[in-house]
């Protein structure tokens, strides 16, 4: 089956192309951005060695309806998707943090925890909690942006101010943008049955200076899910959560001895597993938006992609 690994596109007044661990990002004309969203997996800030089928399509597809899910309460840099695995929109400033809330103690707020630590990102975490309780109230953990392949790194809203990474009177803003396009998402998470557990939301500037959310929204991969049915029963009873979200790759690497680490080898992964990951992202790409997954041709996808941009662009 053909995935997409990477693409090295000329699109016609094309200035440059900036290649993330998923997606690639073309800059036209200092105008528009062409976002390809490739089927290639990350995990612990690492991409792994091996693509995921459809994986792509399904970010890009979920991230989408979600954008025009949460458009009448924030705006957005989307302009529109002329392939499946594309996305066109407004060129932004980006900010240099990632805001990450989070409304239950689970992935990394559960792994500090279990360290004792009970402050993340300058917010207090009550005593007494177990993992994957939820929190009285959502909490915002912003990391700033990785840069040349480093990790994230939690920082505090105290250090974001003073060392001017976002002016406070933006960072507001962000704040704002973030607890709404929160309370939206858990809403529309909980019509399909599902918690939205925690998520991370990325915004930048437009060339008029309005703050605008980009990148993606509510995917596995930006995004924990749990299934609603029988969460607190599992957590009475001490039980792991029943989860949509790219955690259980994360579980199988940790399993595998992996976390990213320094001198940590990337375990194997065999067909079986590949298709097996394809498939925990339909299934919630089909849950979370009600809608049956229609595969793409994959026949000769980098083809297909580049006709439907240049079409697009012309």
């Amino acid at each position: 089956m053909n995935t997409i690994n990477e693409t090295n596109f000329k699109f016609p007044d094309q200035k440059s192309v900036y290649k993330g661990k998923v997606r690639e990002v073309y800059n036209i004309n200092d105008k528009l951005l062409v976002m390809i969203a490739s089927d290639r997996l990350s995990a612990f800030d690492v991409v792994l060695p091996r693509q995921i089928p459809f994986k792509g399509q399904i970010l890009n597809q979920i991230a989408t309806k979600m954008m025009n899910d949460t458009s009448d309460i924030v705006p957005n840099w989307l302009l529109a998707n002329p392939d499946e695995n594309v996305a066109v929109g407004h060129l932004c400033e980006p900010f240099k943090v990632e805001m990450v809330i989070r409304g239950y103690m689970s992935g990394h707020s559960a792994r500090e925890y279990k360290l004792g630590k009970r402050v993340l990102c300058g917010v207090e975490m009550i005593e007494g909690l177990q993992e994957n309780d939820k929190f009285p109230s959502p909490i915002i953990t912003p990391s700033t942006k990785a840069a040349n392949g480093d990790h994230d790194e939690d920082i505090t809203r105290e250090a974001i101010l003073a060392n001017q990474v976002v002016s406070e009177e933006d960072y507001i803003v962000l704040e704002d943008y973030t607890r709404k396009l929160f309370q939206r998402g858990t809403e529309i998470a909980a019509k399909r049955g599902l918690i939205l557990v925690d998520t991370k939301y990325e915004f930048g500037k437009t060339n008029e200076g309005k703050i605008v959310l980009i990148d993606e929204i509510h995917t596995p991969d930006s995004s924990r899910y749990f299934y609603a049915d029988g969460y607190q029963e599992r957590q009475n009873n001490g039980e792991p959560q029943k989860q949509l979200s790219k955690e259980f790759v994360r579980q199988w690497l940790i399993e595998n001895e992996f976390q990213g680490k320094d001198g940590q080898q990337i375990p194997e992964m065999s067909d079986e597993k590949i298709i097996e990951i394809s498939n925990r992202y339909i299934e919630l790409y089909e849950q979370i938006t009600g809608e049956a997954f229609v595969k793409a041709s994959t026949e000769d996808v980098l083809n297909r992609i580049e006709k439907n941009v240049m079409d697009f662009l012309s």
